[in-house]
C-alpha cells in the first residue's frame, strides 16, 4: 500500500483520481471541501492550499496536484490580478506542495509527482492568455524539476483538453455546446475525468519508471492533428 497525497481531490479530475486510488492505497486529500465519499483508507485535511500551512504527512510516495482554473476573457478584459490568481493557483500552489513534501518523497516507494497543464499551453486559443501563461509555467516546472530530481523522484504533467467537470460546466452547459465541442476535436470526443485518472494511475506506477520530465497531451487530436 502506497501513500498518495492529492491536492484538490474533492472535485473533477482530482475526485476521479482519489476514487481510483482508494482501494489499494492510503490517500491523503488536501482541499477546502471534503470528498463526497468516506473510506478507511482516506484522510481529509480541510485546508485552503494557498492560505494555510500544509499538514505534516510522515510517509509520501506520490504527490498529485490537481487545482486548476479557467479564466476566459479577451486580453483587454483580463486584469493583472487575473494573471496573478491563475499563476498562484497553478504554479505557486504546486511549488508550495512540492517543497513541503519533497523530503518525504525522496524516501518514498517509486516516488512520483503529477501536475496538470492544458492543451491551451501549446495550441493558441483565443481568450486563454491568463491560464495558458500559468500552465506554460507548470510545464517549465516539470521540465526543470525532471532534470533536477532525475535520480530520486519522477515528475510528469498531464495536459488535458476540455474535461467534463464542474470547472467546465459553463462551456458544456447544454447538448448543442457538447456536440460542438465533440465536432471540434478530430477524434470526435472530449475527456471524462476517469480517462485522465487512468493516465495518472499509469504515470505513478512501476510501468512508467522510465518516464520523467514529460508533458502528456490528452487531446482527442485537437493539438496533434490538423484535419
Amino acid at each position: 500500500m502506497r501513500n498518495i497525497v492529492i491536492i484538490g481531490g474533492s472535485k473533477g479530475i482530482g475526485s476521479a483520481i482519489l476514487l481510483q486510488q482508494l482501494e489499494n492505497n492510503k490517500v491523503y486529500n488536501i482541499s477546502r471541501t471534503a470528498p463526497e465519499v468516506t473510506h478507511p483508507n482516506l484522510v481529509h485535511f480541510p485546508i485552503d492550499m494557498l492560505q494555510d500551512a500544509l499538514p505534516e504527512i510522515e510517509a509520501v510516495d506520490v504527490l498529485i496536484y490537481c487545482p486548476g482554473s479557467i479564466t476566459l476573457k479577451p486580453i483587454s478584459n483580463l486584469s493583472i490580478d487575473d494573471f496573478r490568481t491563475d499563476f498562484e493557483i497553478n504554479v505557486i500552489g504546486a511549488v508550495k506542495a512540492i517543497q513541503k513534501y519533497l523530503p518525504n518523497l525522496k524516501k518514498g516507494q517509486n516516488p512520483s509527482i503529477i501536475l496538470f497543464s492544458t492543451v491551451a499551453a501549446k495550441l493558441g486559443m483565443p481568450f486563454h492568455a491568463s491560464i495558458a501563461t500559468a500552465k506554460a509555467g507548470v510545464e517549465g516546472l516539470v521540465k526543470s524539476l525532471g532534470a533536477e530530481l532525475a535520480s530520486v523522484v519522477r515528475i510528469n504533467a498531464i495536459a488535458p483538453t476540455i474535461t467534463e467537470t464542474t470547472l467546465s460546466a459553463g462551456i458544456l452547459r447544454n447538448d448543442r455546446m457538447k456536440e460542438n465541442m465533440t465536432e471540434r476535436h478530430p477524434m470526435k470526443g472530449y475527456l471524462k475525468p476517469v480517462e485522465v485518472a487512468q493516465m495518472a494511475n499509469f504515470l505513478i506506477s512501476e510501468n512508467a519508471k522510465s518516464i520523467s520530465g514529460q508533458v502528456f497531451e490528452m487531446d482527442y487530436g485537437i493539438v496533434t492533428f490538423k484535419i
